[in-house]
């Protein structure tokens, strides 16, 4: 399995011209199956937060959520994959 990156751009949610990218790493199959785990981390994120408890640090592929802004909106369907290229070898 490659280790995938999805950028998936961010906007305030009640200041929409504040703009950013929240960046996801992790082992997938493929393409579609990395944006799907960085869906589902986020996912598992957010409910771990709303029930008050830590972020889940991850799984056996990596994926998980760091940095968690509740005031930020992820765009989703704006969201980019590509395989992750390491620029300082590390893992």
């Amino acid at each position: 399995m490659r280790r995938y990156e999805v950028d998936v751009p961010i906007h305030h949610a009640t200041d929409p011209e504040r703009r950013g990218l929240h960046v996801f790493t992790g082992r997938a199959a493929g393409e579609s199956e990395a944006l799907a785990a960085a869906h589902n981390a986020y996912d598992r994120a957010v409910q771990q937060k709303s029930a008050g408890r830590p972020a889940p640090d991850g799984s056996s592929d990596g994926w998980a959520v760091h940095g968690l802004r509740p005031d930020w909106v992820l765009d989703w369907h704006k969201a980019t994959v590509k395989a992750w290229v390491n620029p300082n070898s590390l893992m």
